[in-house]
């Protein structure tokens, strides 16, 4: 997404600095007004892999990547892709 867009970060980077319990809290009332199944689970990962975990974004250092030195944020992070 990067290469193509050229945006400066990606949506797992993005949903680590809006922070990992917005997008478990907006999957949630989703789930809970659609009924969805494939929503629930959403939420139900968000919470159990990560928000559980401590693993809530950067300003905990850790969500989707390990801060202050993210994978992405290296040279050769897209190398070979």
């Amino acid at each position: 997404m990067n290469l193509r867009t050229g945006a400066p970060l990606g949506p797992f980077a993005i949903l680590d600095v809006v922070g990992i319990n917005t997008a478990y809290n907006i999957s949630l009332a989703k789930a809970k007004a659609t009924g969805d199944p494939e929503v629930e689970k959403l939420a139900y990962l968000l919470k159990t892999e990560y928000i559980d975990k401590g693993k809530i974004g950067r300003e905990a250092g850790e969500g989707f990547y390990k801060y202050p030195n993210p994978n992405f944020s290296k040279p050769d992070f897209l190398r070979g892709q």
